[in-house]
């Protein structure tokens, strides 16, 4: 079987700690909302969720997203790349602090260009990183095969070695050195894939399984056989990047470009916790939450998804969990009930 990732099932998590970084980045996309993104979730009790499974964690606040006037590239139709790239240096900065620190990094989104910088900041921090991308989208495009120049489709191809010919120069991403080799990716969910990015995907031999392979082998095989392929010896870190969007539409209704036919929720939890169960995951992206679109039940559903997926990277199991050293109480004299009088 495909499985020495598996061999090890973690009970208790209680002695993992998370540190938290907001990453309330919107340029990446045409919608505004995604900014905020990372308080909704905030909001709903993430950090009360996480403390309940016994974890340390401690919350960072928001990384820097200054901005820039002027921000566009005359040669390329490539969208907002000052403030892009501003933001992806505080992110890589501060989600590499986070790990060095020893602590597993939590990166909320904001648009999925955040990963620019958390998986820039976590190869600094593990050079021999692992990345799985669950996502409706590859977000692969170089900004020539890009038919939108929205930046949040184009993270991966700032990362990827064997792109670099294809990369045009952008103002200030001269900071960003290509930190993946294509065989460190591994794609689950993929439903809505441009042209360029299929044709990228192919030449690359990057291991790719859409909704198409899900349907037909099942997510437990999916998930065994793309970390079988990352990493068949079990020992390398992994860095989720998990975009809402890869969840279906009726589960994630406020974010800015759903697709149907999704993972469902039951799927989209069993990731995380194989993931989680190998004591690997480093670092975990939630990107693409807009609580700016939709009404007050879509973005409540939204929420509840995210923190259903965030909680099982920490811990959280369907079959329930417990803290670590957790105790069964033991009744004292002043808890007993006095017997009935005779």
């Amino acid at each position: 079987e495909f499985s020495s990732f598996l061999k090890q099932k973690m009970l208790h998590f209680g002695d993992r700690k998370v540190g938290v970084v907001g990453c309330p980045v919107h340029h990446g996309q045409a919608k505004p909302g995604t900014e905020h993104g990372p308080d909704a979730l905030r909001e709903g009790g993430l950090i009360k969720k996480l403390m309940g499974l016994g974890l340390d964690v401690h919350d960072y606040g928001d990384v820097g997203t200054p901005s820039h006037e002027d921000d566009h590239h005359f040669d390329l139709p490539v969208k907002n790349p000052k403030h892009v790239a501003t933001a992806s240096e505080n992110i890589a900065a501060d989600v590499y602090n986070v790990i060095k620190s020893g602590r597993t990094c939590l990166a909320l989104g904001g648009d999925h260009s955040m990963a620019i910088g958390s998986i820039f900041g976590h190869s600094l921090a593990e050079p021999e990183h692992v990345v799985v991308w669950v996502d409706a989208h590859a977000d692969i495009n170089t900004p020539l095969t890009s038919s939108s120049g929205n930046m949040h489709g184009m993270p991966l191809s700032f990362l990827v070695k064997e792109l670099q010919p294809y990369i045009s120069k952008l103002p200030g991403f001269e900071f960003i050195k290509p930190c993946l080799s294509a065989k460190n990716i591994a794609y689950i969910g993929l439903r809505d894939v441009d042209p360029g990015e299929r044709y990228i995907i192919e030449k690359l031999g990057i291991q790719s399984f859409s909704m198409s392979e899900v349907d037909r082998h099942g997510i437990k095989d999916v998930v065994e056989k793309a970390m079988h392929y990352l990493d068949p010896e079990g020992v390398k870190p992994i860095h989720l990047s998990f975009d809402i969007d890869a969840l279906d539409p009726s589960l994630a209704p406020s974010t800015g470009t759903p697709v149907p036919g999704g993972l469902s929720i039951r799927e989209g939890n069993y990731i995380c916790e194989e993931l989680a169960a190998t004591g690997r995951l480093t670092c975990v992206d939630i990107a693409e939450v807009n609580p700016s679109l939709g009404n007050e039940r879509d973005n409540l559903i939204t929420v509840n998804s995210a923190l259903s997926i965030i909680t099982h990277c920490f811990g959280g199991r369907r079959q329930g969990t417990y803290p670590k050293n957790y105790q069964i109480p033991i009744p004292t004299h002043t808890n007993h009930v006095a017997p009935p009088p005779s």
